[in-house]
């Protein structure tokens, strides 16, 4: 997506979307031992993004292991309550930047019709 074009917002949707595929992994390996919970700072990733990183190097560098606060015996660091709150946060955010963009296209679509 262009920056020009849709601005922070193109960018902000890939990572959250990539955010949502890495919390769904968190929740789909809950009960696999040894697995280490993982998730994207959305805000150092953007910023690596709009300084030029590509996507998956930007969101590389922003991927940090979840510390957690009760560990289990098995090594497993996902916590189904951060993952789920996380997740819906992220579902709502990434809604919120969908809107925006839906907004930008139509928008530029009256505009291209002359309305």
């Amino acid at each position: 997506m262009s920056n020009g074009l849709f601005g922070i917002h193109g960018a902000a949707l890939e990572i959250r979307a990539q955010r949502m595929g890495m919390l769904g992994s968190n929740i789909a390996n809950a009960a696999t031992p040894g697995y280490k919970a993982r998730d994207i700072d959305f805000a150092a990733a953007l910023e690596a993004r709009m300084g030029g990183a590509e996507g998956e190097r930007a969101v590389g560098s922003a991927t940090r292991y979840r510390v957690p606060t009760m560990p289990s015996l098995d090594g497993n660091t996902v916590e189904m309550a951060t993952e789920q709150s996380a997740f819906a946060e992220n579902a709502v955010a990434y809604t919120a930047t969908l809107g925006f963009l839906r907004g930008r296209v139509e928008t530029l679509t009256r505009a291209i019709k002359g309305e």
